[in-house]
């Protein structure tokens, strides 16, 4: 109890430390994240690369064995949602918000860079394939071991739902179990706070200029900014009073079904075949190169390169390891009764697909515009990057409509993952408790607010992916512990004989 009410006060102080310092000095605090983070980049990317890569084939390689075959839970426990239904859930809590936001702009962007060094239609396949490595599959690996981790020990050895549960699990009373496992929660709280409140800042943007577009303002202001930001602040508080349930669960898959249905207005409405191509291609070129991409560092192609390679890639993998908590629990949540096998295959390969979909179909057409020489979507990657999504919207029919659908989802996306993520702040600050107390889900909800608001008070999109980058890079060595923790439970539980409780 007593380690719970320290860990409650000692996370809610740094949270509000951060935030605060953020609204009162900006500049001072990106001044410190971007040195931090370029300097862990420089001397540590290759292990970042590394842990990712290998907790990509570790999952891989448990479909080939016989733990594939181990439930999570009781032998006789079965799926509580159907396979598509479960897949649409994972998607909508690993990505949301960013998929619609960078869908357009970051392709565009990869091939500004990439066509200083290639000819034009081999710096679009290469432009293509950075969006689609950046959001495949090597992130839902760290989010599945992760929650793989998280499930194994909470479904097989009856621990809590925290990130400190493996290691106290495996070893009981050791005074330095304890201490790790302490630090591991705390700083798991740390890389949640701060990448939910990236995230709130990111669609803020972008809600805010979907607005401007509808009023035929050329830019969103900070009164505008700011009124958004309020709206929806008193939109996610009121759901935090009441129980997390089936409402929040169906305005996830309103977000959801919103988002499928864009893309697939996108593909029809669109230069159809040339998408199509775009997107077979992308996913041919994808597969054929994902496992040694996952281990390129860029070391020999000078300064410029490794810059990009640190600000994009290594960027979004420590992007993905500071949601890894939040997106673990969520996932270990909606998990019980499926195998390993079911787990990792649907973890890994279903949301990639529909990334490498989504990034054909988007970017192919800011593509498919700026190689037939209309450069206004590629001018936008160096002025407004926020507003390149609404940019593609006019250039097909029923632009108003799909302005409104995009804002609607955005809007969504965010206030369900700043509800959830308030709850799993509270479940790992009380201790593990699974519906914590209105007030601690009202404070979580505040904090991430302030975050949230220091986060757009930074200025820019990328200062919101360094202060990102600085929250999760301790938790990088802990999801590490924790795919060691999973590695070394499966290896004993092999050696000894099935319980009652197994069966």
């Amino acid at each position: 109890m007593q380690a719970s009410r320290s860990l409650l006060t000692a996370s809610i102080s740094l949270c509000a430390l951060i935030g605060l310092w953020g609204v009162i000095d900006p500049a001072g605090l990106l001044a410190i994240a971007s040195t931090i983070v370029d300097q862990y980049f420089v001397s540590r990317g290759w292990f970042v690369m590394l842990s990712v890569t290998l907790m990509l084939l570790f999952c891989l390689g448990l479909t080939f064995t016989k733990f594939g075959d181990i439930r999570l839970g009781a032998d006789t426990d079965r799926p509580e949602y159907p396979t598509p239904t479960w897949i649409a859930m994972l998607f909508a809590a690993g990505m949301g918000v960013g998929l619609l936001f960078w869908a357009v702009a970051e392709p565009l962007t990869h091939y500004h860079f990439a066509r200083e060094v290639f000819p034009a239609p081999i710096a679009a396949e290469q432009a293509l394939l950075a969006a689609n490595f950046n959001w495949g599959i090597h992130a839902w690996a760290i989010y599945g071991t992760t929650a793989l981790a998280i499930a194994y020990f909470s479904y097989r050895r009856g621990t809590p739902m925290l990130v400190s549960a493996p290691v106290k699990n495996l070893f009981p009373g050791e005074r330095w179990a304890i201490i790790v496992g302490w630090f591991s929660d705390f700083m798991a709280i740390a890389a949640i706070a701060i990448g939910v409140a990236g995230s709130v800042a990111m669609g803020v943007f972008q809600v805010a200029d979907g607005i401007s577009v509808l009023f035929g303002s050329q830019t969103a202001g900070p009164v505008l900014i700011g009124a958004v930001f309020l709206v929806m602040i008193a939109a996610y508080i009121p759901p935090l009073l009441v129980d997390l349930g089936s409402g929040m669960a169906r305005l996830s898959n309103i977000a959801m079904i919103l988002a499928i249905a864009l893309v697939g207005y996108t593909i029809v409405l669109g230069p159809s075949e040339y998408l199509m191509n775009s997107i077979i291609g992308g996913i041919g070129t994808y597969i054929s190169v994902v496992i040694p991409r996952g281990l390129q560092t860029f070391t020999f192609y000078g300064n410029e390169a490794n810059m990009w390679f640190r600000d994009w890639t290594l960027t979004y993998m420590v992007w993905w390891i500071a949601w890894g908590p939040f997106v673990g629990v969520f996932v270990a949540r909606i998990s019980k009764g499926r195998t390993i096998r079911e787990f990792v295959l649907g973890v890994l390969i279903g949301p990639t697909l529909f990334s490498t979909i989504w990034f054909g179909a988007f970017g192919g057409v800011g593509l498919y515009e700026t190689l037939n020489g209309n450069g206004e979507l590629l001018a936008m990657t160096q002025t407004s990057v926020e507003r390149m999504t609404f940019a593609l919207f006019d250039r097909l029919p029923f632009a108003t409509l799909t302005t409104l659908v995009t804002v609607l989802a955005a809007f969504l996306f965010i206030v369900t993952s700043v509800v959830s993520a308030a709850f799993v702040l509270g479940t790992f600050s009380t201790g593990g408790d699974p519906n914590p107390s209105v007030r601690v889900r009202v404070i979580w909800g505040g904090l991430l607010g302030v975050l949230g608001a220091a986060m757009i008070l930074s200025g820019s999109l990328q200062a919101v992916k360094k202060l990102i980058a600085l929250g999760a890079l301790p938790f990088v060595f802990i999801t590490v512990l924790l795919f060691a923790c999973l590695v070394r439970a499966l290896l004993q539980d092999a050696k000894r004989k099935p319980t009652h409780a197994d069966r």
